[in-house]
């Protein structure tokens, strides 16, 4: 490591602000502070030190990803395998395989997770690629350091879509998230939407076919697809799957949304590192399993089949795990008030049931539920301190 430090200090000169390759310092910076911490220290009795920093803070979320990572890896081979016996592998995946001498194969575990990784892998590649692009340019236009966070959106983008979504249209809503969702408002920590679901929404609406309906999940050639359960249901049909495999995750979906046991193992991380607020995630759920059982209670009266998903499904099926553990306790576009935070949890819980609920067409329902939990979060955290600021001018009057 030592020969690494001199190596990066000698190359720093020709980064420095004035020097020749000034202009591209914060790419620079970027790649140093990936392996070291900064150099920069601040004396003083005016500086708060705390075990946490927002580069602890995301390496925390990209490690709480990891079983989702592995599992979305696993469960897209294991569904290719599912199907195996009706068409192979088709173009440069299938090559690789037969190189490999493999085939999908869903008993097998190791070929499960080289098939998934053939799927994943590259969504990541292109997810991060398209993503650096545009932080290394505002970066550089605005001459200021490349933020960690970056790190973090580039592995929820492709856990929340579909394997079969073309690389292009991944790396065009990559792009539109982090520059719409993100870069306009000003950079890391000045955002108010979440921008991975900002480049989920774009895509959703841009291409409604590649990433909802009936066949949101591809791994064949020739439209081999699988209808998620979700999907099912809101058709009236059976969800095709039993309760134990949606919880683990044998089930069609968005890559790291389906397996809700990999998503809570991260969650549990996440709140053990101080890293996502416990109060957000029960606050989700309670509003959630509430707003279900109330709709259990009305569906006797009215035809709509979504109305008789019990709590329990509506917890394992489509993005309700995922979105609750990684996308709503997201610090930059959550609440931040220890009250607002259990208002804006309970607001998402509720909205996303509904959504599944009154409106089938849309039976996923996180996406937007979350995201107009961001749109609202700031509105809820003023109410909270506007109330606490009346109090206290009232405790305040009565002494005097």
């Amino acid at each position: 490591m030592k020969i690494l430090r001199n190596l990066l200090d000698y190359a720093g000169r020709m980064f420095s602000p004035g020097k020749r390759l000034g202009i591209f310092y914060p790419l620079f910076e970027a790649t140093d502070a990936f392996f070291f911490t900064t150099g920069k220290t601040a004396s003083g009795s005016v500086h708060i030190r705390d075990a946490i920093n927002l580069k602890r803070l995301m390496s925390a979320v990209v490690l709480a990803l990891v079983p989702c990572i592995i599992m979305a890896m696993y469960n897209t081979g294991y569904q290719a395998g599912l199907h195996a016996d009706v068409q192979n592998l088709a173009g440069w995946r299938g090559s690789i395989l037969a190189l490999l001498n493999l085939q999908p194969d869903s008993t097998n575990i190791l070929t499960c997770l080289i098939t998934g990784s053939l799927y994943f892998v590259p969504l990541l590649a292109v997810c991060g690629l398209a993503g650096a692009f545009w932080e290394i340019l505002f970066a550089v236009v605005r001459k200021e350091e490349i933020n960690e966070g970056f790190f973090v959106t580039m592995f929820l983008i492709p856990l929340i879509l579909p394997p079969g979504i073309p690389l292009w249209q991944a790396a065009l809503g990559t792009s539109f998230g982090i520059v719409f969702g993100k870069e306009v408002f000003g950079g890391t920590g000045m955002n108010f939407l979440n921008p991975a679901l900002t480049a989920r929404v774009f895509l959703f609406f841009s291409y409604p076919g590649a990433m909802s309906g009936d066949a949101v999940w591809t791994v064949h050639a020739d439209a081999i697809t699988a209808a998620t359960p979700l999907a099912n249901l809101a058709s009236g049909l059976p969800a095709g799957v039993n309760w134990l495999d949606a919880c683990i995750g044998l089930i069609p979906g968005a890559m790291g949304e389906t397996s809700a046991l990999a998503c809570l193992a991260g969650g549990v991380f996440l709140i053990l590192s101080g890293a996502a607020s416990p109060r957000i995630i029960l606050s989700v759920c309670a509003g959630a399993i509430f707003t279900a059982l109330g709709m259990n209670i009305l569906a006797p009266h009215f035809s709509n089949p979504m109305l008789y998903v019990t709590p329990a499904w509506h917890m394992v099926l489509g993005g309700f795990a995922f979105g609750t553990m990684f996308m709503a306790t997201d610090p930059v576009s959550a609440a931040v008030t220890p009250a607002g935070k259990i208002i804006y949890g309970l607001l998402i819980g509720t909205l996303v049931i509904l959504i599944r609920t009154v409106n089938p067409a849309f039976p996923e329902g996180m996406m937007f539920a979350i995201l107009l939990g961001n749109i609202l979060a700031p509105l809820i955290d003023y109410m909270i301190i506007t109330l606490h600021s009346a109090k206290r001018q009232r405790i305040l009057h009565d002494r005097i």
